[in-house]
């Protein structure tokens, strides 16, 4: 099956060691670049509705501001109660300066 990449946006769009939110279809990811690499998850924490883009990010750890769980960007496992699901992950690509997510692929594949 061919990969199903979907331009999110420039990469200079997300400074480095930070992330930024993103709808796509009715989808809402965030992206995150850390130290130039360009990682995606879901956007919302699996344990409470809150917007993971507004959260710290802290190497590559991103600890959601409602209870303050964790999860690793680049892996999606929690890291950090009270959560205990881990996110989606999904594959990303940078093209042409593009930062490109794949919805239909996690970031192990």
């Amino acid at each position: 099956m061919a990969e199903s990449l979907i331009a999110v946006c420039p990469t200079s769009e997300i400074a480095e060691n930070s992330v930024k939110s993103f709808e796509i279809g009715s989808n809402v990811i965030a992206v995150y670049n850390i130290g130039g690499t360009f990682f995606a998850t879901d956007n919302e924490c699996t344990h409470g509705a809150a917007s993971l883009a507004d959260g710290i990010l802290e190497d590559d750890i991103i600890e959601c501001t409602l209870h303050f769980g964790a999860f690793n960007v680049k892996t999606g496992e929690a890291v950090q109660a009270p959560c205990f699901t881990a996110l989606r992950t999904y594959k990303v690509a940078v093209q042409d300066g593009q930062v490109c997510v794949d919805l239909e692929k996690t970031a192990a594949d």
